[in-house]
C-alpha cells in the first residue's frame, strides 16, 4: 500500500521535537505531524500528549516532492456528522442589534438567550482588546513619563 494524501494509516513515534513528531509509517517511510495536528486544542508541550514509542493513528495530509510526507493526528480522528439543518439554526450572533421588537422574533428567541449565554463575536472580542490594550498602553506611559521627570538633564 503506497502513501497517498487522504488515507489513514496507524504509526509509531519515534522521535519528538518542539514542533512536531516523527511518525513512522508501515512501509518503514517517516512523516511528521506537525504540533498544530496533534490535537483540536492548543498544545504548548507535545510532551503531554505523545512519547515516543506511542501507537498512533494518523492521517496523510500531504506528500511533497522531495519525500517528506505531513500527518495530522486530529484529522484522523472520527467526528460526528452534522446535519445540515442543525448548523443553520443556531442563533447568528454577528449581527448587530438595533433595538426595538427585533423584527418580530422578540418572544421566540427570549427563551433561548435565557438558557445559554450569548458567545462573543470575533469582532467583540477584538475590541475588546484593542480597549483593554489601550488602557494599558495609556497606563504604562502615565507611569514612565512621570519618572523620567527630567532627571537625567541636569548632569554634571
Amino acid at each position: 500500500m503506497s502513501i497517498e494524501v487522504g488515507s489513514k494509516v496507524s504509526g509509531k513515534v519515534t522521535g519528538i521535537t518542539n514542533f512536531g513528531a516523527f511518525v513512522e509509517l508501515p512501509e518503514g517511510v517517516t512523516g511528521l505531524v506537525h504540533i498544530s495536528e496533534v490535537a483540536d486544542n492548543y498544545v504548548k508541550d507535545i510532551n503531554e500528549h505523545l512519547k515516543v514509542g506511542d501507537e498512533v493513528e494518523v492521517k496523510v495530509i500531504n506528500v511533497e516532492k522531495d519525500g517528506k510526507i505531513g500527518l495530522s493526528i486530529k484529522k484522523a480522528k472520527e467526528r460526528p456528522q452534522v446535519k445540515e439543518g442543525e448548523r443553520e439554526q443556531r442563533p447568528r450572533t454577528s449581527r448587530p442589534s438595533y433595538g426595538g421588537n427585533n423584527g418580530g422574533n422578540r418572544g421566540r428567541n427570549q427563551n433561548r438567550s435565557e438558557q445559554r449565554p450569548v458567545k462573543e463575536t470575533f469582532d467583540q472580542k477584538m475590541s475588546k482588546f484593542l480597549k483593554d490594550s489601550e488602557d494599558r498602553l495609556a497606563s504604562l506611559k502615565r507611569n514612565t513619563e512621570s519618572k523620567r521627570g527630567g532627571r537625567g538633564a541636569r548632569r554634571g
